[in-house]
Formats: C-alpha cells, sequence, structure tokens
C-alpha cells in the first residue's frame, strides 16, 4: 500500500478530497500541518457552539492507493487541474505492512477505576487485585474509562459501596458505550435506563451490557421515564446546562445527581445554572476536569 501526501490550503480541502475519492483512493484524512506549532489551530468546541473556521489555514492530505503506480497516476491527475493551484505534492511513500488489530490493542491497557476496580479490554487478564471488572473494548461510542470524566464517574459509583445500589433505580444520560450503567450494575442496581441521542451508542450500551453479563434498559432519551435515585450524565458543560431542568426532573428527593464534562473553569457557570434546581459542588478533580454533584 502507497500514501499520496498533499499540502493544500483551506480553500482547495474539500475539493481535492472529493477528486481523491474519485481517483479510487482506498482512504483521504486531513491533518493540521501546522500542528504542535505556534500556529496550530483548534477548529472543535463544545456541542452546540460554533467552529471558530470550517477548516485549516494548511492541511496535509493524505490519501491511500494500492500500489506505488496508482498513487503516481493520481499525483500526475491532480498537477494538471486548475483547482490544484496553490497546493502541492509532498511525495508518496510505501506504507509499512502492519498487524493493526494488534497495534490498536496494544494501545488499551487494563484501567484502573480503583485499586479493586478496573475496566479491562478482553484480550487482556484482570488485574489480581481486581474484585470488580467491566470488560470493554475500544468501539464507536465514547466511555472506553481512558478519559479522566468516565473514570471518576465510575469512581463515584464505586465509594458507595459494594452491593449499595442494590434498592436503587438508575439513570445513565447520554450512556455512549454504556459503561456507566453497567458500572451501576456491577455495584447491585437492576433498575436502570441508559439513554443517548445517538442509535449507535444504543447499540453499543446493550452489546456491552449482555458481554459483561448485566441488565438494563436502552434506547433514545425519551426512554426516561419518572424519577430516578441516581442520574448520571458524562456530556459537556454546554448541553448540561441546557439539560438542568430535564435532569433535574428525573431525580426524586433525596436522589443524587452526577455530572462530567466539566472542566474546573466551568464550576460557577455549572452551579449558577443549576442554582434553581439543586446546589452542585465539586465532588472530584482529575487532569484539569471535574465531578459535580448534588443531593436533591
Amino acid at each position: 500500500m502507497f500514501e499520496l501526501r498533499l499540502m493544500a490550503p483551506e480553500d482547495r480541502v474539500d475539493t481535492l478530497c472529493e477528486a481523491l475519492d474519485a481517483l479510487d483512493a482506498l482512504s483521504v484524512s486531513v491533518e493540521d500541518a501546522d500542528a504542535q506549532t505556534d500556529a496550530e489551530q483548534a477548529l472543535f468546541g463544545e456541542p452546540g457552539m460554533p467552529p471558530p473556521k470550517e477548516g485549516w489555514q494548511r492541511s496535509r492530505v493524505i490519501a491511500l492507493f494500492p500500489d506505488e503506480a496508482q498513487a503516481k497516476e493520481a499525483s500526475s491527475v491532480l498537477a494538471l487541474q486548475d483547482f490544484f493551484e496553490g497546493c502541492e505534492v509532498l511525495g508518496i511513500a510505501q506504507v509499512p505492512e502492519q498487524d493493526w488489530v494488534r497495534l490498536t490493542q496494544s494501545q488499551f491497557a487494563p484501567v484502573e477505576v480503583t485499586p479493586e476496580f478496573w475496566i479491562v479490554p478482553t484480550w487482556h487478564e484482570p488485574p489480581g487485585q481486581a474484585k470488580q471488572v467491566i470488560r470493554l473494548d475500544p468501539g464507536l461510542a465514547f466511555g472506553t474509562g481512558t478519559h479522566p470524566t468516565t473514570r471518576m464517574c465510575l469512581r463515584w459509583i464505586a465509594t458507595q459501596g459494594e452491593g449499595a445500589l442494590a434498592s436503587l433505580r438508575v439513570l445513565d444520560y447520554g450512556c455512549g458505550s454504556g459503561i456507566l450503567a453497567i458500572g451501576a450494575a456491577k455495584f447491585g442496581s437492576t433498575d436502570i435506563d441508559a439513554v443517548d441521542i445517538d442509535e449507535a451508542a444504543v447499540s453499543s450500551t446493550v452489546l456491552n451490557a449482555e458481554a459483561n453479563g448485566v441488565k438494563l434498559k436502552a434506547g433514545l432519551p425519551e426512554a426516561a421515564k419518572g424519577e430516578y435515585d441516581i442520574v448520571l450524565a458524562n456530556i459537556l458543560a454546554t448541553p448540561l446546562k441546557v439539560l438542568a431542568p430535564l435532569l433535574r426532573s428525573h431525580v426524586k428527593a433525596g436522589g443524587s445527581l452526577v455530572m462530567a464534562g466539566i472542566l474546573e473553569r466551568q464550576a460557577e457557570e455549572l452551579k449558577e445554572a443549576y442554582a434553581p434546581y439543586a446546589t452542585l459542588e465539586v465532588s472530584d478533580a482529575e487532569d484539569g476536569w471535574i465531578l459535580m454533584t448534588a443531593r436533591c
């Protein structure tokens, strides 16, 4: 397999990618050519917030072709096009053969939530000290335990104690992979609703629950009905603020609201947004992220 590497200004990237697709590239990827430099530009923010720009000032476009002849032909064809003005061919190189499955797996090791509670991919054995284990492989939905927000939510669940959730009804709002709902099941809850706006996340949650031998109900947000003893929401600050009245309405009197996806600097704005409904406090912090909870 060979890769054709190109440099393109912001206004030529889309056209160039479409042309590479028409030239039967196996895949096309786009990178910020100025990444890790002072000229690097952030394009992605929180959901609901417009990106500052549609594209990077300079992009590196990488197209994969099955053989060198096709890569060279594509390079020659592109160079003759009017839209290629301002673009540049950086080179053609062979891509080394790799065991991509093994490479991917090597990047995901068991994750410690607490010394006795671990998230373990299926190709690893659980650590000897693990008493509770969630089996979870990387997938399409967010939530593998590698992010601090996920670990803090699971840590909160674990600190409630073994079997402490046995009689409690739990809602995982924005479930992603279903990892928080599965964590609640591991600590005793048998009445769990996991909801997400993404149908792929709902499917992922169902499969991951089955793989862990736990029972829960997964569906779209309208599947969340009534009040719950615990409402978990690991999303991001902006949607959490918008969802304040909805999430609070799902917490029964005396229940717990547990939220993550919040940066330390966003604590006060979350407290303000939830002030009419609940008194939030910071319960945990890790790598610049915080866990906020409220007893309702």
